[in-house]
């Protein structure tokens, strides 16, 4: 195991060569379980939006002109005709000196081509005085004037959030086309591992890795299955892995991927099915365990258990291929400029990914310091690290007050 390690840039095009991520078909929903789905397919409407001339404010309709000239001292008087609720189709055709009340919301007579503001007004009786004038489309909405009709409203591939359902009601679309959810089994290895909630026996640790790399399969746009811990035997593992490709789309593993006699899961992983480990091992730190395979089509990310370690390998070679088979645009790290905080040094012929913390200094500059350097297994370096410097494999080393590219955890906090 490790006789040929692939670079970073390597392992990244073999994934994409070896297995071409795509999503796995389409389902309607209701729209009110559409939050966080991806949109298969262009939405137009078909009708404007909003569908009549609405008023936006409580008041009087009337014919703009009528209202021209009108002050406080000398105030237009118009006869109130009626009036014109939500909900209503007012059949009434506006002429000159008239007006009809009108609410926020409602539609505007036929005729009617601005809005007073009630404020603006005294009424008595039928008798209405105007004492300041509003000009022609004042105070509603034009039909149409959102949405019109056959506008293309979200295009494939939109993440429904908030807004984007909103959108989708406003033009009647209750049962939105999403792209069905991969279904990605995480499952942990090793005697050591216990469920959180359960006594801690001594010489245990709880499992970090299963919940918080269900976290990120979900953040990716999958839904995890937690197979929770299997024992580094042979017989355990592949009965585990062996339902958990027959239940999942794809498969996340953690722990048992070194070169000790435990670390079983690469060689039970490439028995299970055609072609099998694709490779094992990658010249990177942290993460140089990791091993790819795919098992008759299906994608299986084998990480190392250190927390840190399979969160960022996850986030650096996982992550794609989830959003991929999810539907999801691929995405981009947001990057900042920040200057090192003190000296970083990569490990020798290997990609590194250096967690660091921001700060700004006296100058109001952004300090990009290493968070315990070395402490690669532990799960609070990432709590603690805003982001990663990434070092190329010729990098000697990144000098205090260098400037550096610093990739935000956006989906790893």
């Amino acid at each position: 195991m490790f006789r040929k390690l692939l670079t970073f840039d390597e392992a990244q095009e073999t994934i994409r060569k070896r297995f071409r991520p795509k999503p796995l078909g389409t389902e309607k929903i209701p729209l009110l379980e559409a939050h966080g789905r991806v949109l298969a397919e262009d939405v137009t409407s078909g009708l404007d939006v909003p569908p009549f001339n609405r008023s936006t404010v409580d008041g009087y309709a009337v014919i703009a002109e009528d209202t021209f000239g009108a002050n406080e001292k000398n105030p237009v008087r118009l006869v109130v005709c009626g009036m014109v609720n939500t909900g209503e189709s007012p059949t009434v055709m506006m002429t000159n000196g008239r007006t009809f009340e009108i609410v926020t919301g409602a539609p505007m007579p036929k005729g009617a081509d601005a809005v007073v503001m009630v404020e603006d007004t005294e009424r008595e009786g039928n008798r209405l005085s105007i004492s300041n004038p509003v000009a022609k489309d004042e105070n509603f909405m034009k039909a149409g004037s959102d949405i019109k009709k056959g506008q293309t409203v979200l295009r494939t591939g939109a993440i429904l959030a908030a807004r984007e359902i909103g959108v989708l009601a406003a033009v009647g679309r209750a049962t939105p086309r999403v792209y069905l959810v991969p279904r990605v089994a995480v499952l942990s290895t090793g005697g050591e591992i216990t469920q959180p909630g359960k006594r801690l026996p001594a010489g245990r640790i709880y499992d970090v890795n299963a919940y918080s790399l269900c976290a990120a399969v979900t953040e990716s746009g999958g839904n995890p299955i937690h197979y929770g811990v299997v024992r580094d035997n042979r017989v355990a593992l592949e009965m585990a892995l062996g339902g958990a490709l027959a239940s999942a789309d794809a498969v996340v593993t953690s722990g048992g991927v070194s070169v000790g006699p435990r670390d079983l899961v690469p060689q039970t992983v490439g028995s299970l099915g055609k072609p099998g480990v694709v490779f094992s091992g990658v010249a990177i730190k942290p993460g140089k365990p990791i091993t790819f395979a795919v098992v008759d089509g299906k994608p299986v990310f084998s990480l190392p258990g250190h927390p840190a370690s399979a969160l960022l390998v996850f986030h650096l070679f996982a992550r794609p291929v989830v959003c991929g088979m999810a539907g999801r645009k691929a995405m981009k790290d947001p990057k900042v400029r920040a200057v090192a905080g003190m000296r970083m040094f990569p490990a020798k012929g290997r990609r590194t990914f250096v967690m660091v913390a921001l700060r700004k200094d006296k100058q109001g500059r952004s300090v990009a310091d290493p968070v315990e350097p070395g402490a690669s297994g532990a799960i609070t370096t990432l709590a603690k690290a805003d982001g990663f410097v990434e070092l190329a494999e010729d990098v000697q080393f990144v000098d205090e007050g260098e400037e550096v590219a610093v990739s935000l955890f956006k989906s790893l906090r």
